[in-house]
């Protein structure tokens, strides 16, 4: 199929994009002490001068303690950081591109790459990582207000420092995430209950916030998933009825767009409703909130993404399945992890028909900046 749909533009409030391509936002940890380096400006500045419409940053912890869980993970609070941030997006810019930064809280969730461990004690809705295991302490209503805030004033960084758009990480079992979800909120105070609406109450506060931060002009994505780290099976919703107790009012607080992260794009969420080719997550989360969407998840590659973390390479695979549910506007654009990360080139390969030029994704990717 012709890539044409691809490269459609599209405007949501103030932000611009030359096309629906979206760079996943991929966690490098290539930042010491989290500031970004020249390194990580020329990173995302290939992106941009790779036709990438719209670059969502790795993800940057927002000002608590235990944030992050690795040593180089970037924050998103400081001069020092900050700095290094408005030049990544003075490169960007430069090169024509448009950039968010992806703001995050880990939670619970311990690193996978090492046995590194914060300072300060890990925090989380109930002090646990899952059904089964704790895992530091349950956070205060005060830690709870603090973590709100802190999300704000990062959101207020971004704007200052001319970001066009800002992501919350709310997917993938991380703090908010960990919110969501009755495996890991125990809580019985107002960010708890049994109900995935109540649990949403932390979420629905700190896009409040974001929102107060950046105006009503910048506008704000969210990204979610039903999948945890901890559990690939588990769905949050396992209806269209509560997808939409769910999502609905996390867009009232103030979320333009919805970024559906998938294991695979190409499955449907709710088979039993319209078969085995129906809606997938973002196309679902489009038709119950009216929100832009983003759909997520093995695009472009052999394989599925979480594979990459085991070793496993892939090799460019066809788009026509992406693009006939672009082009029946089940979502709105198309988040490219592996693809852009092997390839900085992919889209513009994309745009002016070079696929044989291709690059596969090794494992090697990962261990640089390219």
């Amino acid at each position: 199929m012709a890539a044409s749909a691809l490269f459609e533009p599209l405007s949501i409030k103030s932000l611009h994009l030359k096309n629906r391509i979206v760079m996943a936002p991929m966690t490098r940890m290539f930042s010491p002490r989290g500031v970004p380096g020249e390194n990580v400006a020329a990173y995302y500045r290939r992106r941009a001068e790779g036709e990438v419409g719209l670059i969502l940053s790795e993800g940057t912890v927002v000002q608590r303690p235990a944030s992050r869980n690795e040593p180089n993970i970037p924050f998103f609070h400081g001069t020092d950081a900050l700095a290094g941030w408005k030049r990544v997006i003075e490169q960007v810019h430069a090169a024509g591109g448009r950039m968010g930064p992806q703001l995050w809280h880990v939670g619970s969730v311990a690193s996978g790459a090492s046995a590194w461990e914060p300072e300060a004690p890990v925090e989380s809705p109930s002090g646990l990582l899952d059904v089964h295991t704790p895992r530091g302490r349950a956070m205060s209503e005060e830690d709870i207000a603090d973590t709100i805030q802190a999300f704000g004033r990062a959101a207020a960084s971004a704007r200052a420092l001319g970001f066009d758009t800002v992501e919350i990480h709310g997917a993938h079992g991380y703090l908010i995430d960990q919110f969501f979800w009755d495996a890991t909120n125990r809580r019985t105070d107002r960010f708890g209950g049994a109900s995935l609406r109540e649990r949403s109450h932390f979420a629905v506060e700190v896009i409040r916030s974001v929102r107060r931060a950046l105006g009503g002009d910048i506008p704000l994505i969210l990204r979610l998933s039903q999948w945890k780290q901890q559990d690939f099976s588990t769905r949050l919703a396992a209806t269209p009825e509560e997808m939409t107790d769910w999502l609905v009012p996390l867009v009232e607080a103030g979320v333009d767009v919805l970024h559906c992260s998938q294991r695979r794009f190409w499955e449907p969420e709710f088979p039993h409703i319209d078969g085995p080719t129906g809606l997938n997550f973002a196309g679902w989360a489009k038709k119950l909130t009216g929100a832009r969407t983003i759909t997520v998840g093995s695009v472009g590659l052999s394989g599925e993404f979480l594979a990459a973390f085991s070793g496993e390479s892939s090799t460019p695979t066809g788009l026509d399945e992406l693009l006939r549910r672009l082009e029946r506007e089940e979502f709105d654009l198309v988040a490219v992890g592996r693809a852009l990360l092997a390839d900085p080139q992919w889209a513009a390969k994309i745009h002016h028909g070079e696929l044989a030029t291709l690059q596969g994704f090794t494992p090697a990717a990962l261990q640089t900046l390219s």
